[in-house]
């Protein structure tokens, strides 16, 4: 009997063809690069593709998004209708994902309980939210998955498993090949294969010894801190509102026992944190339709900047060609990206202006000079501080870390039906 918050599921895999064009890249990617939808649009044409099953967060604030939403929905449906799934019951999927850096990043998708989740900061919960979660975000996603008849998974977990007992006994060859396919835009490669019941019962095994509360404790240098055994990577605001909508249909339905409810789970895929294949890298600002030379003034005084090293917190400026390090002398938080993001938020709030998070310093400052605005560049966060860090502060600022380069995050490809 499981006893963590990962399970199998019952999934989908569409039985077509050309996986490459079924197959497309994280909503929540390239969000101030329409040419990149643009071309994905243009590589897919009229063939199956999660593309129509998804709303790419660039077109989340349109004119047009009830109308994209309802064509989701539709396609969902006509795609169960005519039969392109095939549906593995009680299933895990054993992924290993070629990067476009040639490294091997491996993982298991499953799904996720729901009950044992809370992403608000300083939650106790087996899941956590790895940074804080901003509520406004949910609504607009929530009005995706409702109504939805399926659900597709971009969502990365982390396991802190530093001798690699969960994901590494795993062999490729002793499983059923799902699918081998090329990913567009430079996205690699991917392979996917059935776990069978034998080693689910084994995986399930080894992440119960994660959860062990004396060994967790131990580990961490702790005494009675509850286990946390899963931190979000990618996806925090997907999984977030797959929360919120699920307590959303337990309040509106008291009567209704939601013990086993599909909306209870949510499809993910864990990884471990010490794969060589996962790299934290800071995600970046970019600042437009503002006055550049206001702002830095202002940040300047409220911050404390200067060009000496006299402090162990830093931003590189980017503005109209000029490029500079600047060191935060007034901390606001303990990370370079919380003493900048409070600012940020502050003067937003206070002055206008818009901002958008940005993976790659060279894409930030060429975004920058497009935009006409400020590229932000932020140093990297160690991996190894994020667990400890979560269990002893509670959740990082938002949009602190990305694992890895844009072209690197997951790839629709399984799905779930999530309507009784």
């Amino acid at each position: 009997m499981n006893t963590t918050a990962f399970k199998n599921a019952d999934i989908l895999i569409p039985k077509i063809e050309d996986m490459y064009k079924w197959s497309v890249i994280a909503c929540d990617q390239y969000t101030s690069e329409p040419e990149y939808w643009d071309e994905v649009y243009k590589t897919v044409g009229d063939f199956p593709s999660t593309l129509n099953l998804i709303l790419p967060e660039i077109y989340l604030e349109k004119d047009d998004v009830s109308e994209r939403t309802e064509k989701i929905h539709a396609s969902m449906d006509k795609y169960i209708s005519d039969g392109i799934f095939e549906e593995y019951k009680n299933a895990m999927v054993y992924v290993e994902r070629v990067q476009s850096n040639g490294i091997v990043r491996k993982g298991i998708v499953g799904a996720i309980d729901l009950e044992k989740y809370d992403f608000s900061k300083g939650s106790n919960s087996e899941v956590r939210a790895t940074e804080a979660t901003v509520i406004e975000r949910i609504p607009p996603r929530i009005k995706v998955r409702q109504g939805a008849s399926l659900e597709l998974p971009h969502i990365m977990i982390l396991i802190d498993d530093p001798e690699d007992t969960v994901i590494g006994q795993l062999d490729s060859c002793e499983m059923k090949k799902l699918y081998d396919f090329e990913l567009m835009q430079n996205g690699g490669s991917i392979k996917g294969y059935l776990v069978d019941e034998q080693k689910q019962e084994k995986i399930d095994s080894a992440l119960c010894e994660l959860a062990d509360p004396e060994k967790f404790n131990k580990k961490y240098g702790l005494e009675n801190s509850p286990v946390l055994l899963y931190a979000m990577g990618d996806g925090n605001h997907s999984l977030a509102t797959a929360k919120a909508f699920y307590e959303q249909l337990k309040k509106e339905n008291p009567e209704k026992d939601f013990s086993n409810h599909s909306a209870r789970y949510a499809l993910a895929e864990i990884v471990n944190l010490h794969s060589d294949a996962l790299k934290f890298e800071a995600i970046h600002r970019l600042v437009y339709d503002v006055e550049c030379n206001k702002l830095i003034s202002e940040m300047t005084e409220t911050l404390g900047l200067s060009e000496t090293a006299n402090s162990d917190q830093y931003v590189i400026i980017s503005c109209e060609d000029t490029e500079k390090k600047f060191y935060i002398n007034n901390k606001t938080s303990n990370l370079s990206v919380g003493s900048l993001q409070n600012f940020l938020d502050s003067y937003i709030k206070k002055k206008g202006g818009k901002i958008d998070y940005i993976h790659g310093s060279e894409t930030v400052k060429n975004l920058a000079g497009k935009y006409n605005g400020i590229a932000f560049i932020l140093p990297d966060m160690d991996k190894s501080q994020l667990f400890p860090t979560v269990i002893k502060d509670g959740a990082l600022p938002r949009k602190t870390f990305s694992m890895g380069h844009a072209d690197d995050k997951r790839f629709y490809i399984e799905a779930r039906k999530i309507t009784e």
